[in-house]
């Protein structure tokens, strides 16, 4: 989509700081970190958030899940980090392209919100 802020990061159309990529979802730091370790991991598919997630999606929301412990290992945080998935704007999705925060590098205080 030419008007999704992370499908012009997936295809390099706008830069970002990149930690991770494979042939289904990339990584990459947030521009505005809420924790000294905050990087955001996309699906290279557009797809909007959990809420759209389609059966056939699953190979790659499966994909991603499997990668996130090495992304979290190689930035240091393994052992003490979270996973968010934000669903729509009341919960804080400011992107409508399914996106995972890896948040950790500090305590982190429950509940979030």
């Amino acid at each position: 989509m030419s008007d999704c802020l992370f499908c012009r990061i997936v295809t390099k159309e706008i830069p970002s700081s990149g930690v991770y990529e494979d042939d289904v979802c990339y990584a990459f730091r947030d521009i505005n970190p809420a924790a000294p370790v905050h990087v955001l991991v996309v699906p290279k598919k557009h797809i909007g958030s959990l809420d759209e997630v389609s059966k056939a999606d699953a190979a790659v929301v499966g994909h991603i899940m499997s990668v996130i412990p090495a992304i979290a290992a190689s930035e240091g945080v393994a052992g003490g980090y979270r996973v968010v998935s934000n669903i729509g704007p009341r919960a804080g999705q400011s992107v409508k392209h399914l996106h995972f925060h890896i948040l950790g590098g500090r305590d982190l205080s429950w509940p979030p919100g």
